[in-house]
């Protein structure tokens, strides 16, 4: 039988300023986020022959550490209902995974909200936009971006309030350094050393949200487009002998990109 395949695409990260922090110690970031719909994972629902959801695929992670099932668990707590319940005992969802892990390409939120998007469908739960939405700002802070579709967006608090951006699509070429960044230990670098530049940064950011996303990257130097590219650089040294210059870094690492030539 043939399965509906579903593409949970990866995002760049064209600049990530970050601007303040909550009293829960989240972070408040200003970014410009694109799609990288060349870059995807697949996914799709199998039915099994015995009772209990499943996650198959090649993650580097427990499965219980999965964002799919950490998207599963919050579901079934925020909307409780029999359809749910009655799927998901009787199918697995199998991941093929193209986009890296630990890679600053958002592999994993995309995987949490395509499932998000396709239970809903293929279970027929009626759930809207918004619901979604809070199902997946609670497994991270990545999901609600794609959640929305956008090809384009702006990205601030801790990742919910999206805003769409209109511009031409870029050419992004990717390079990926086999390093997995691992994000809490990026953050924390961050925290210990550069945590005084956030009110810069939120003026910085002021500008760079008003611009398209090839002139803002024509208008800084990496380090000052991405305020993790130093604690990344600090947590990881081996990524020095990757940086080349003309090369952005997407997230907290470990890829760098460029627009094409």
């Amino acid at each position: 039988m043939a399965h509906k395949v579903y593409t949970a695409p990866a995002k760049i990260n064209i600049f990530l300023k970050l601007i303040g922090r909550k009293p829960n110690g989240y972070h408040l970031i200003a970014s410009r986020f694109i799609r990288h719909e060349p870059l995807s994972d697949k996914m799709w629902f199998e039915k099994t022959g015995r009772e209990g959801f499943e996650v198959v695929g090649d993650f580097g992670c427990p499965s219980s550490d999965n964002t799919i099932m950490r998207a599963l668990v919050s579901l079934s707590k925020l909307y409780p209902s029999k359809r749910l319940f009655d799927f998901t005992t009787a199918h697995k969802v199998v991941v093929y995974k193209e986009i890296p892990s630990g890679a600053g390409l958002g592999g994993a939120s995309s995987n949490a909200a395509t499932f998000l998007m396709m239970i809903n469908e293929t279970a027929a739960l009626g759930l809207d936009g918004e619901a979604l939405k809070t199902v997946g700002v609670s497994v991270g802070a990545d999901v609600p971006f794609f959640l929305s579709g956008l090809a384009s967006a702006n990205v601030s608090g801790i990742g919910e309030t999206i805003a769409p951006f209109n511009e031409p699509p870029l050419a992004i070429e990717l390079k990926t350094v086999p390093i997995c960044c691992e994000t809490p230990k990026v953050y924390q670098a961050f925290r210990q050393r550069y945590s005084d530049q956030m009110e810069a940064s939120a003026r910085h950011a002021e500008k760079l949200l008003e611009m398209p996303s090839r002139a803002a990257l024509e208008s800084g130097y990496p380090e000052e487009l991405n305020d993790l590219l130093l604690p990344a650089l600090k947590s990881y040294p081996e990524l020095m002998e990757f940086r080349e210059e003309g090369w952005f870094m997407s997230g907290s690492g470990s890829t760098f990109f460029r627009v094409k030539k």
